[in-house]
């Protein structure tokens, strides 16, 4: 499957269970929503994946891809410390300027 360079990044980030969040795939001022909280910023966005690693010490592998109305829609499978483990999960990009801008991640 082929997914568009900052998503690839972020996949293999979240595989290799790195402690620091792949900021440099996501813009300056990106905003993830995550769990019923939004983040926004690279600051935020470390804090929020370095804290989701230590609850949940999970991993994402991508399943399908799909672009729909402006979003790269990515299914992927979750596994990790939570019930319910493993959940397929939505993850829905939006990409701007070579850089994730948005993330929201769903049932």
């Amino acid at each position: 499957m082929k997914l568009p360079a900052p998503l690839e990044t972020y996949f293999e980030a979240d595989k290799a269970g790195a402690d620091a969040a792949p900021l440099g795939a996501f813009a300056a001022d990106a905003v993830v929503a995550d769990e019923g909280r939004t983040h926004v910023g690279h600051a935020a966005i470390a804090a929020w994946w370095r804290a989701a690693k230590a609850q949940y010490r999970h991993t994402a592998e991508p399943c399908e891809v799909k672009e729909e109305e402006g979003l790269t829609l990515v299914r992927a499978r979750v596994s990790g410390d939570f019930a319910g483990s493993p959940a397929m999960l939505t993850f829905a990009f939006r990409v701007a300027d070579a850089r994730i801008a948005a993330l929201r991640i769903g049932a």
